[in-house]
């Protein structure tokens, strides 16, 4: 993982945060993919990445974004590019994987709401150990890996931070045992993050306006 950046400051957490529980508006997610994935992977990615951010109080709802309508209104946004073919045919035992599994665009050392992730990264990181599982497991693993790659560039967008966590989804490079994984998750304190930034601050304003 890594941003256009380099992290050259400590975050920062700020002296207010959301209460825990609190009602969030859903943050609208508008998605591209290369080539449409098989809906296992979608709807596998969908739950992991829900499960992650549930502590956080973060809540998304999923839009294509070329089937998006012109006067649509969110809350909170981000721009999701999955590049390449998510899905498991033609996985490889050995194979050399070079850049970056997921990115997210940083302009004048602002974070933007764009991440890219790559699907045939992921995939051929994960091909030997996808391997191990029996082909019918192999869809529901492999989009579980691609909701943990988006938490962690979706964290770096809404605890509007350039920095890495220690330990857990914030940290800074993943193995293929922390994709393949049951249980896989942020720290403590990194979801503290996402609960004080401005952007979920937002979030439940936006609740208390409706």
């Amino acid at each position: 993982m890594k941003l256009a950046l380099f992290c050259l400051l400590s975050g920062v957490v700020p002296g207010w945060s959301v209460t825990r529980g609190a009602q969030v508006a859903p943050i609208t997610l508008y998605t591209q993919f290369s080539q449409a994935p098989p809906k296992c992977v979608l709807q596998a990615l969908q739950d992991e990445l829900a499960s992650i951010m549930a502590p956080s109080g973060l809540r998304f709802e999923w839009r294509s974004l070329t089937n998006s309508g012109n006067h649509e209104v969110s809350a909170e946004l981000a721009v999701i590019t999955f590049e390449g073919r998510c899905d498991t045919a033609g996985l490889i035992t050995h194979s050399e994987v070079g850049g970056a599994l997921g990115w997210t665009h940083v302009s004048d050392g602002q974070i933007l709401p764009f991440t890219e992730v790559s699907c045939d990264r992921v995939r051929k990181f994960l091909g030997p150990g996808l391997l191990q599982f029996a082909a019918e497991d192999r869809e529901e693993k492999y989009g579980r890996a691609l909701g943990r790659v988006l938490a962690h560039e979706l964290y770096h967008i809404f605890a509007d931070t350039m920095c890495h966590g220690s330990n857990g989804v914030a940290k800074k490079s993943y193995g293929v045992q922390d994709l393949l994984s049951n249980a896989f998750r942020f720290q403590s304190k990194d979801s503290r993050m996402l609960q004080a930034s401005r952007r979920t601050l937002a979030l439940a304003v936006a609740v208390g306006a409706m």
